[in-house]
């Protein structure tokens, strides 16, 4: 009899781990540290900030750290600009502090990597890229060709500066970029460029739906089906 008992509380505590989300990613979808990264890159870009000071709330509570959700904010700062990106550093700082204040030890996360001032800041970007898509470079995009300096300025900032501060990972990155694109709307290209990278980094269609559920849930719907559009076509036109 005891024996059938402890076996069944030990069938419990399996059921109830493999049914967490936070216990590790599973073939459920995203787990809740993902779903804190798309929530708090979809409310930056559509700037509702109001709501970002909810879910980073509870992104903080999941245990995300400070400095991961500090380094989704800076690398939004390329893709929604500057001003969403300020505005949205600026709630999770009111957020930490007014957190701190109340005895809440917050993670602060791992520190960021900086560049030696010597590299070549283009170079690592290429190669950074090219890790990223897991293709070399072998020709300019049209944009690149007409103003080259845009070009540079990617490599040099986004995928030198920015990607490799470390902290999140290529597939977090990927994850924060979508969630962001998808809540501004209206950039399919770019959109489908980075679902595609998403896909070649590990993301699955399933987590990538999720994502659009979570941007439909806080941004619009509207965003969400036009994202889940994009996807859909990727996925037809090059099924995995």
């Amino acid at each position: 009899m005891i024996g059938k008992k402890i076996k069944r509380n030990i069938l419990t505590l399996i059921f109830l781990f493999a049914g967490s989300e936070s216990f590790s990613q599973t073939e459920s979808g995203l787990n809740f540290r993902q779903k804190s990264l798309v929530s708090i890159a979809a409310l930056t870009a559509s700037g509702n900030q109001q709501l970002l000071e909810v879910e980073a709330t509870k992104a903080l509570d999941s245990g995300l750290s400070i400095n991961e959700a500090k380094e989704v904010l800076i690398q939004l700062a390329a893709y929604d600009g500057f001003p969403r990106s300020l505005n949205a550093i600026n709630i999770l700082k009111k957020v930490t502090e007014e957190r701190k204040a109340k005895g809440i030890n917050d993670i602060e996360g791992k520190t960021p990597q900086t560049l030696d001032a010597r590299v070549n800041k283009y170079e690592l970007g290429k190669g950074n890229l090219e890790k990223l898509s897991g293709k070399p470079e072998t020709s300019k995009a049209g944009y690149a060709q007409f103003v080259p300096v845009i070009e540079v300025f990617l490599k040099e900032h986004l995928f030198a500066d920015i990607f490799s501060r470390g902290v999140l990972s290529y597939q977090d990155r990927e994850l924060v970029t979508v969630s962001a694109l998808a809540a501004l709307g209206d950039v399919d290209s770019q959109l489908q460029a980075h679902l595609n990278l998403s896909l070649y980094n590990g993301l699955t269609s399933l987590q990538l739906d999720q994502m659009f559920k979570i941007v439909g849930e806080l941004v619009g719907k509207s965003q969400a089906a036009a994202g889940k559009a994009v996807l859909k076509k990727l996925l037809e036109t090059n099924p995995k």
